[in-house]
């Protein structure tokens, strides 16, 4: 995770994004660390990435690489205001016992186009992430890739639009359809026959920028309609307001790059 230090909403690269709404960054930190301390009660080690002035939204840690059986892939972002951010994360894999970090030919944002199960790599695209970064992800980790097409700008990383709450076997997700073109949508279907399936409230409220545990489910607290689901299906739900980290245009997943070992 990054700690907002710098966070700030001067440009737009997304919908949400709107630089004539002030950022109230000391309420930003303070709910950036209730999620950071939430994840350290739940037993969950966090590892904090040094923030950069000159870039804001350094704090979406969740956009800087992929991580998988302890190989880093690194992320190349598609718009000018991120691209430093490359380097800034992979400095730290490479400083924090991640050998051999791979610098992608092509463009991908890391864990916001790319989810994982035990068989597959989920793989978005259509707003931000390269096709080609699909076949190079395969290439890399050696698993699977899926590619899920993208249509709504609003939902404009897989992140925003789906949710792997169990990893293990053929996994289990949440996911919104609307955001998803319709052979994307007949592809998860097949995949995920049991998804659990979000309603657009929900999906407006960034429910799908979720982070589980197996068990825990931190969720944006405004998505008030996947508690009881989530909880029908053995999970504890657990809900997180980071408002003011929502006008960037990110939530809790956006803010957590999951190390896998």
């Amino acid at each position: 995770m990054c700690p907002p230090t710098h966070f700030r909403v001067t440009y737009s690269i997304n919908p949400w994004m709107d630089p004539s709404k002030p950022v109230d960054l000391p309420l930003a930190m303070t709910q950036w660390e209730h999620l950071r301390d939430l994840y350290r009660s739940l037993g969950h080690t966090v590892e904090e990435l040094e923030p950069h002035e000159d870039l804001p939204d350094m704090v979406y840690a969740a956009n800087g690489a992929l991580v998988v059986d302890g190989k880093v892939l690194g992320a190349s972002f598609a718009h000018p205001e991120r691209q430093d951010e490359a380097a800034a994360h992979r400095e730290w894999y490479e400083t924090n016992g991640f050998p051999g970090v791979k610098i992608p030919e092509h463009v991908n944002e890391g864990e916001g186009d790319f989810a994982v199960t035990e068989r597959w790599l989920l793989a978005g695209r259509g707003f931000r992430s390269s096709p080609l970064s699909h076949p190079e992800a395969q290439e890399f980790f050696g698993r699977p890739v899926i590619g899920l097409d993208l249509v709504n700008p609003s939902y404009y990383h897989l992140d925003t639009a789906l949710s792997v709450l169990d990893d293990s076997g053929d996994g289990e997700v949440m996911y919104y359809p609307d955001a998803f073109s319709e052979g994307s949508q007949a592809v998860l279907a097949k995949l995920f026959p049991n998804a659990l399936i979000a309603e657009e409230a929900d999906a407006k409220a960034f429910g799908m920028n979720s982070v589980s545990d197996g068990h825990h489910v931190l969720v944006p607290q405004a998505a008030v309609g996947l508690f009881e689901p989530l909880r029908q299906r053995g999970y504890e739900p657990i809900g997180v307001d980071l408002g003011e980290l929502l006008k960037g245009g990110g939530s809790v997943k956006c803010c957590t790059a999951e190390l896998r070992d």
